[in-house]
Order: structure tokens, then sequence, then C-alpha cells
């Protein structure tokens, strides 16, 4: 049976990561799994920077504009959901290309969750508190000092992911990030790695234009569509809460956008730090479509080869074993 395989393309935001998973897509004639977390909601669609219909009309995605922003769901539930997907997803195809930038979704997916401890009631409550009380500077504060390991790959504007990490010490007694460096789970496909390589200026330029572009699509008509419902943690996100407080007359418009920018440059330098951490990203740039295939196709033929040697070995073996040699 042909092996499978799972192509994860990641980057920092507005890399250009969904422009280049389509040519991936269409040069391998296969499907897209999106790994965005901010795309599964079908509400938002300019502020997220979810694939346009154009975009999806060209290739078959998944897990885009999947789920209301009022559904509860987490990584676990992605993890279980597109695994689930591949097993059926794998029966026609061979190949299939992971894009996004939730690093923890990506985690979820090749190397399997963390066996995270239950939480009491009185914990939760405690950190709630703590969070309506202080804020999210609270928690950011906190955090950093129970587990600086954690608090330097955390999206530090999560309330609910500062929140966690907080339970699970205040319940255990261990930081967070001792109960993520278990073993890794095993697949049933080979998985090769891709990372978008930017200039961090050119980055940052890509970024304050996207911001732009974004508001000339109608971003704050988007945001005002959500407000009623801005409590939401799914609402909890850059590009939103900021034009929330512009909303609640906190700011200007300019300065909501400028600090839009500011918050992505941000999420973006986490999400480096995270690849570069990470390790096993091969790196390519945004011109290298080309030398991107020729990678996946030669990856591919390598453990073909390899599997190919293997199985001759292992017959070679039982060949000697059953005739007493």
């Amino acid at each position: 049976m042909a092996k499978k395989y799972l192509i994860v393309l990641a980057g920092p935001t507005a890399s250009g990561k969904t422009a280049t998973a389509i040519k991936l897509a269409k040069a391998f004639d296969v499907e897209i799994i999106s790994a965005d977390s901010r795309q599964f909601y079908k509400e938002l669609s300019i502020g997220t920077a979810a694939p346009t219909a154009d975009e999806l009309a060209q290739v078959k995605h998944h897990f885009v504009h999947n789920m209301s922003i009022e559904d509860k769901y987490d990584v676990a539930d992605y993890e279980r959901d597109v695994l689930d997907f591949l097993k059926q997803y794998f029966k026609t195809k061979n190949i299939t290309i992971m894009t996004g930038g939730s690093g923890l979704f990506i985690d979820a997916v090749c190397n399997g969750l963390d066996a995270i401890p239950d939480v009491t009631d009185e914990i939760r409550v405690m950190v709630q508190k703590m969070y309506e009380e202080g804020g999210i500077e609270a928690l950011q504060s906190e955090v950093e000092k129970v587990d600086p390991e954690y608090f330097q790959i955390v999206d530090k504007q999560n309330p609910r992911r500062l929140q966690r990490a907080l339970e699970v010490f205040y319940q255990t007694g261990k930081p967070y990030s001792t109960f993520r460096q278990k073993n890794v789970a095993e697949r049933d496909f080979d998985i090769i790695k891709l990372a978008i390589l930017w200039d961090r200026d050119k980055l940052i330029e890509r970024i304050n234009k996207r911001v732009d572009m974004m508001m000339e699509q109608g971003l704050l008509d988007e945001v005002k569509s959500m407000y009623p419902k801005r409590h939401l943690n799914s609402l909890n996100t850059v590009g939103y809460k900021e034009l929330f407080d512009y909303l609640d007359g906190k700011c200007t418009l300019e300065q909501a956008v400028e600090q839009i920018k500011i918050s992505t440059r941000q999420y973006a330098k986490r999400q480096m730090t995270w690849l570069r951490k990470n390790g096993d990203y091969k790196w390519f740039t945004i011109e290298q479509t080309e030398d991107i295939i020729t990678y996946i196709k030669k990856q591919i033929e390598t453990n073909v080869i390899s599997s190919v040697a293997k199985r001759s070995r292992d017959l070679s073996y039982a060949k000697a074993f059953t005739s007493g040699e």
C-alpha cells in the first residue's frame, strides 16, 4: 500500500501561506486542510484573512468556515476531527496539504496532545476571578512568573490559553510546559514540514499593507456586526478586539488600526519563535514554489526507496530464518 503524506506549510501571518498552499495543491492534485483556528468561524472572513471565494473554488479546503463563533471547539476536537477526516481522505488520495498559523493545532495533528490533568471547579473559579479583577495583564504577569518557558511561546493576548496554563499549575504545582513534553504520538502517515521565510522588514511591510486592505474591504462593518457577541472567546482576537475598543470610545479609529498592526506584528514574532524552536521545518522563500515542489517529490522518492529497501531486507531475513541459514 502506498505511503500517505501530510505536507505541513507553516509560516508567520501574512507570509503568503494560502496562495502557496493552493499552488502546491494544484501541483499534486490534492486538497487543503486549514490549521488556522480563526478561520473555522463562518461569521469571520475579513479579519481572519480567510481564503476568498475564488481561492476556495480553485482547490477544495477543509476546516474553513465550518462552524459558528458560538460553537465550543478546542484543539482536542480539531485533532480528533482531522484524524477522522484523514482516515477517509487517504482512501483515495496519498497526499494532503495542511496550512495555517496556529502552531498548537498543527502540533496536535502531527504529534498528538499532551495528557493534561483535570482541574477542579474551585481552581477554575479562582483563575477566572483573577482575570475579571486584573484583566489579561494579571494573567500575563502570573504565567511569566510560574512558567516562563510557556510564556515565551503562548499567544499572550489569548486569555483562555493563559488561564489554562495557570489552572494546570495551581492544580499540580508543576508548570504547564512540563506537560507539553511527552513522546510523539504514532501516526499512520508521514509528515513533511515546510515553512515560509521572510525578511523581518519586508514582513512588517506586508502586515501593515494587509491591515490597511482589510479596513478597505470592510473590516469595521464586520466587527460592528459582531459587537453584540463581543463577549465570546472566539472574538477575543486581533483585529476584532481593537475595533471593539474603538466602538466603545476607548480610542480613535486611527489608533485602533495602528494597534491591530502592532498586535499582528507581535503575533508574527511569536509564530516565528515557535517555528524556529520546533526545528524540523525546511525553510523556503515565497518565490521558491518550484523548489518546494521538487523538495516534496524528493522526500517522497527517498521514502519510497527506503521502504523498498527495508521490505527487501525483511524478506531476506525471513527467507534465511525459514531455510535455517
